[in-house]
């Protein structure tokens, strides 16, 4: 194998930038299963099993997502200076991103964001989490921007503290820089007990990114299911609760609600992207301005 071509492997160990997500179906009831249909007791099982190129992918993400690695893109990112768009035309931009390997779907980007949010709508909930739905994967451009995908998607986990048995892959962590840093692996770490999810660095990634270009926006409830969604080991297996305030116990059960919706809401029919286009940009603009800075 040639040094480009591992190279080229190391950057995209996913075949598909949604592949990470094949660990976290949900079945109608929001019971996690696998793509085999297995149900939560076989879950971890499954995990330890995963092809390789999902290892690979984890293995990247928690051996390079430090704490100065976080901040350093923060920095980088928060002033949203890398361009100027509105909703709509940031889900035509994502869309240039092709996922032609998923085997789960032959939906464009913009086609699974509406699977998505039509879900959401057919349930009857309020049209600012249909909106959040259309919305939440919007992050993804961070790929477009030259991001390697263990710094855009993956199951998301705080920096700057010890890290939880139960993120994925948890043993990856040792090849990770903090890990040697004590200060670091304490369970608060650089943070104080109580402080709450604000204050909290998790690894970047879409969820983070997309948070801080929609915050002015969308109401609270819709702001925490986009900022925490793939943060499992808190929503879903209950660690970090330790760092957790009042008003992340209140928006729990908001992030919990969503997460059905994004763990796999791909299914057999496309939706008529066409015919929805006008609700969908009457939605956007009654929430968003025209242009927003990315």
């Amino acid at each position: 194998m040639s040094r480009s071509t591992a190279d080229a492997q190391k950057q995209s160990p996913l075949a598909d930038l949604d592949d990470w997500e094949s660990a976290h179906v949900a079945d109608e009831s929001g019971a996690p299963v696998a793509r085999e249909g297995k149900k939560e007791s076989e879950f971890r099982d499954y995990r330890k099993n995963v092809r390789a190129g999902v290892r690979e992918f984890y293995r990247l993400q928690h051996t390079n997502q430090t704490l100065d690695f976080v901040l350093a893109k923060k920095r980088e990112y928060l002033p949203r200076q890398r361009k100027v768009m509105g909703v709509w035309e940031a889900m035509e931009f994502l869309n240039t991103l092709v996922d032609d390997s998923d085997p789960d779907t032959d939906l464009s980007q913009i086609e699974h964001l509406m699977q998505t949010a039509e879900a959401i709508r057919a349930d009857g909930h309020p049209r600012w989490f249909i909106l959040t739905g259309l919305v939440h994967d919007l992050g993804k451009i961070l790929c477009l921007f030259g991001e390697p995908q263990w710094a855009v998607v993956g199951d998301t986990f705080p920096v700057g503290c010890a890290y939880s048995e139960e993120i994925v892959f948890p043993e990856f962590f040792a090849d990770n820089p903090d890990s040697k840093v004590a200060e670091y692996q304490t369970p608060c770490g650089i943070y104080r007990e109580g402080c709450g999810l604000d204050e909290v660095h998790l690894c970047w990634g879409h969820d983070e990114y997309l948070y801080h270009v929609v915050k002015d926006y969308l109401p609270e409830e819709g702001l925490a299911m986009i900022r925490y969604h793939s943060f499992y080991a808190w929503h879903r297996a209950g660690a970090y609760t330790h760092l957790t305030n009042e008003k992340d116990r209140r928006l729990l059960e908001w992030v919990r609600k969503f997460n059905p919706y994004d763990l796999y809401s791909k299914g057999h029919t496309k939706p008529d992207v066409k015919a929805l286009t006008p609700f969908y940009r009457d939605l956007i603009a009654e929430y968003f301005p025209p242009q927003l800075a990315w």
